[in-house]
C-alpha cells in the first residue's frame, strides 16, 4: 500500500497529495508519470510527477476529478492509501539529458495550460536548480482555477500569468500572452507546451510561424501504461507511437493534434474502439503489428 501524507485542495475540483512511494521517488525524473490504483475494482490512472522527494520518499500527483474514479480519489485523506502506485513510466525531459552550459545558453519557454502546471513545474524547478535560466507562461479559464502560482515563481526567471476571463494577470490566453512578448522583441530558442490538447495544438501552431522548436507532452487516454493496450496510439511524423512508452514528450510540430482528438473521443465508446480496431488494422493493438 501507498500511503497518502498530504493532502490539499487545489482549486475547484483540483487536488494534490504526496504519496509515500520511495522506489518510484528514488528513480523517477521530470516529464515521467505514474499510474495508480485506488483499490482491486478501482480504474487504473495516469498522473503525471509533480514533483518528488528522494530523501521523504514521496511523490506529489496533481488531479483534477472528470470521472468516478477521480472523484473518489479526491475522497482520500491523509493516512489512507492507494493500492497501486505503479512508476516511474515514460521517457523523462529530454532537457535533463542535455549538458547544462548549452543549455544555460539556451532561451527556454514553458507553456502551461491549467492542470498542465503540474507537470511543468518539476521540469522548471530542475532547470532552476541546475542554474538554468527559463520563462513560464500560465494561464487557466479564471483566477479561481489558477494552480502553483507561488511555487512557480519561486523557480521561474520570469512568470507571465493569464486568465481567458482577465480575472487575474494578462487578459487571454497563453497564445495571446506568447505572441505579444514576441512583439515586445522576446525570443526563445525553445518551448515546452504542456496542458489540453486543444491548447497545445494552437501554441505549436503558433510557435511554427514564430521558428520556435516546441516540445509537447501527450496526455492521451492510457491503460496499461506499457505499449500493449494501444490505447494512447498518436500519429507523430507520420509514423505510430505510444504516449505511454514513447513520450510523453514529442516534438509538437510533427504531431497530428486533429486526429490525436478524435481518436480520443471515439476510444471512450465501445462502438468507437471497435471502429478503431478496424481503421488501424496491425497497428491498432500494441503497436508492432504482430500482438495476437
Amino acid at each position: 500500500m501507498y500511503p497518502i501524507v498530504r493532502r490539499e485542495k487545489l482549486a475547484d475540483k483540483i487536488y494534490l497529495m504526496d504519496v509515500k512511494a520511495p522506489r518510484v521517488a528514488q528513480y523517477c525524473e521530470p516529464g515521467q508519470f505514474v499510474i495508480v490504483k485506488i483499490d482491486e475494482e478501482g480504474e487504473r490512472i495516469p498522473l503525471t510527477i509533480c514533483d518528488y522527494d528522494r530523501e521523504a520518499g514521496t511523490i506529489t500527483i496533481v488531479f483534477q476529478t472528470v470521472g468516478a474514479s477521480t472523484e473518489r480519489m479526491a475522497y482520500l485523506q491523509e493516512g489512507d492509501a492507494f493500492q497501486d502506485f505503479v512508476g516511474p513510466l515514460g521517457c523523462a525531459s529530454d532537457l535533463i539529458d542535455e549538458d547544462i552550459e548549452e543549455l544555460k545558453k539556451k532561451k527556454i519557454l514553458f507553456v502551461a495550460g491549467g492542470v498542465g502546471t503540474a507537470p511543468v513545474y518539476p521540469q522548471v524547478k530542475w532547470l532552476h536548480e541546475h542554474g538554468v535560466d527559463c520563462d513560464v507562461i500560465m494561464g487557466s479559464k479564471t483566477k479561481d482555477l489558477l494552480i502553483l502560482v507561488d511555487q512557480m515563481k519561486e523557480v521561474a526567471t520570469n512568470l507571465y500569468v493569464t486568465t481567458d476571463d482577465g480575472s487575474y494577470g494578462f487578459h487571454g490566453m497563453g497564445t495571446n500572452q506568447l505572441q505579444e512578448l514576441w512583439d515586445a522583441g522576446k525570443r526563445y530558442d525553445h518551448c515546452v507546451a504542456i496542458g489540453p490538447m486543444i491548447m497545445m495544438k494552437f501554441v505549436c501552431k503558433l510557435t511554427k510561424e514564430l521558428g520556435i522548436p516546441t516540445v509537447v507532452s501527450m496526455n492521451p487516454i492510457m491503460v496499461d501504461g506499457t505499449g500493449m493496450c494501444g490505447a494512447c496510439r498518436l500519429i507523430v511524423g507520420g509514423e505510430v507511437k505510444f504516449a505511454c512508452v514513447d513520450g510523453p514528450e514529442f516534438d509538437g510540430h510533427q504531431v497530428d493534434f486533429d486526429q490525436a482528438m478524435k481518436r480520443q473521443a471515439q476510444y471512450k465508446t465501445e462502438e468507437g474502439r471497435a471502429m478503431l480496431k478496424l481503421q488501424e488494422g496491425d497497428t491498432h493493438h500494441g503497436g508492432c503489428g504482430n500482438c495476437q
